[in-house]
């Protein structure tokens, strides 16, 4: 009985054993479960794992394959305070994939693959404190996506392919102390963009292409006013990558005068086309100014026309009527497939930079006849265009003939012509022989005196010669070197005895030239 009650005593007196691993508490098979916190990183997980206790504030995910939240994944974790997946292969968050999260603080997406996020993405995240989105493939923030986070502080951003941050895409942040959007692609960003970081106190935009002209104007001002309490002596270096005259130079000591714009001008050939119900069109707008413009389609409305409206689309397939397509830098293509009658009517194209805006007008008209046009070159991919009047088929006008066809014509006419001139040119050339062959002796010779003091030299002949420089010679007639022409040829008389008087040729006479 001693023994027995000194055994006992022992058990009471030792410290309470530790609570067996893992699986005995419900944790997930491989992960380790302590103190309301679940670990299973680096499990090579692609889905998140079932039984996951549902009091569970702290979780990590980190380093695995996780490549997509599916619904209700996280529905029962709704005393979630950090969630860690950073290090895995999302490419992208549905709408409200945290909306059962109420009290989560901390949210690690830093390392994944997502290219862009919903505006909902976030919704339910009312106490969220930290957000990392770090080292992702995102390229644009759009307006409002973090509208639903009124309590976030910090915002990493930094080591994506941001290139567009949109005017309100950080609207509702009027908590955020810290923004880092260092190491992206921004080439500019507006001052709407930055107002609604009423407490912000740390922000970086360092290493990024900044293009210096009259958009970020307000940057390098607002820096040297006041914003340089924002910026640590480092985060100060933002440097210009464009235009080449200011690359590598920082935009804090660049005049303002340096930093210009050229407002867009915008070109769209033809203005007006007649197309055939259900072919496909595109048109061309073409856009030129610096920064490069952007190119915008939408398709004028018509309150008044009861018609439906058709769907519009740039190249890209965006859909675009009634309102402005996405943009497009440089040249868009406004593409039309299927056209019907409601495609008709006033479209225009808009070009736009810091520097201002420009619009032209395009007008489309359906041929609802129903005959087709002649087959396009098949070098074109769009259909040729103008504002000549299109030809029913079997119209005899030359535009509705077939390219082989106008092409023979065109030969044949060139021959003709060439024809004709040579027809002329020897008429011409007959007259001239039969005008010289007419002449009467002595026509044309320019005599200036006719008294002589001897046979000239040649020497004096060069000498000799009128205001136009025509040589002058004296012929003296009375000392004729033959008297009588020489006896014809014979075969030159066969040739002259069937000619009239009048074209025959006369005899030769050899006169002693004197000056």
């Amino acid at each position: 009985m001693a023994t027995g009650a000194a055994v006992l005593l022992l058990l009471l007196l030792l410290p309470p054993l530790p609570a067996l691993p893992p699986h005995a508490a419900g944790c997930p098979p491989a992960c380790r479960c302590y103190s309301a916190t679940v670990e299973c990183g680096a499990l090579r997980l692609r889905v998140v794992p079932p039984g996951i206790p549902p009091g569970t504030q702290t979780l990590f995910l980190q380093d695995n394959s996780i490549a997509r939240l599916e619904p209700g994944t996280l529905a029962p974790l709704a005393a979630l305070r950090h969630l860690y997946l950073h290090n895995n292969s999302l490419r992208a968050l549905e709408s409200g994939a945290f909306r059962a999260q109420p009290r989560l603080l901390e949210l690690a997406l830093t390392g994944n693959r997502l290219r862009g996020l919903r505006g909902g993405a976030f919704v339910g995240l009312a106490q969220l404190r930290v957000l990392y989105l770090a080292g992702n493939q995102l390229t644009q923030l759009l307006d409002f996506t973090f509208l639903h986070l009124p309590r976030l502080q910090e915002l990493h951003l930094q080591e994506n392919s941001i290139e567009l941050l949109e005017d309100q895409a950080l609207a509702g942040l009027s908590s955020l102390a810290l923004l880092d959007l260092s190491k992206n692609q921004l080439g500019t960003i507006s001052r709407e963009a930055l107002q609604p970081l009423a407490s912000l106190q740390v922000l970086r935009l360092t290493e990024n292409p900044w293009r210096c002209d009259c958009a970020l104007h307000w940057l390098g001002a607002w820096i040297k006013d006041g914003g340089q309490r924002l910026l640590s002596s480092r985060d100060k270096k933002i440097t210009c990558a464009e235009p080449p005259r200011l690359a590598l130079q920082s935009l804090l000591e660049v005049s303002g005068s340096s930093l210009i714009c050229i407002p867009p001008s915008v070109h769209v050939e033809p203005l007006e086309l007649t197309a055939n119900l259900g072919e496909d069109l595109r048109v061309a707008c073409q856009a030129s100014g610096y920064p490069q413009p952007q190119v915008t389609w939408r398709k004028v409305p018509q309150p008044r026309d009861g018609r439906p409206l058709a769907q519009t689309q740039l190249e890209s397939g965006t859909p675009g009527l009634g309102g402005y397509a996405a943009p497009d830098t440089g040249s868009g293509m406004l593409f039309l497939t299927n056209i019907t009658l409601a495609h008709a009517g006033k479209y225009e194209c808009e070009a736009a930079n810091a520097g201002g805006a420009a619009r032209v007008p395009f007008r489309l008209l359906v041929n609802a006849s129903g005959q087709q046009p002649p087959p396009a070159p098949p070098a074109s991919t769009a259909r040729p265009a103008g504002r000549a009047p299109r030809h029913e088929v079997g119209s005899m006008a030359f535009r509705a003939l077939g390219l082989a066809t106008q092409t023979a014509i065109a030969a044949a006419i060139a021959l003709l012509a060439l024809t004709a001139l040579l027809l002329v040119a020897m008429i011409c050339r007959r007259r001239r022989r039969r005008k010289k062959a007419r002449t009467p002796l002595g026509e044309g010779t320019l005599f200036v005196n006719d008294y002589s003091d001897g046979p000239c030299t040649f020497a004096q002949l060069e000498e000799l010669r009128d205001e136009r420089g025509n040589e002058m010679f004296v012929i003296d007639r009375s000392k004729p070197l033959f008297t009588e022409g020489p006896a014809e040829a014979p075969a030159t008389r066969g040739l002259t005895e069937g000619l009239p008087p009048e074209l025959r040729l006369p005899p030769r006479v050899a006169y002693e030239i004197h000056c």
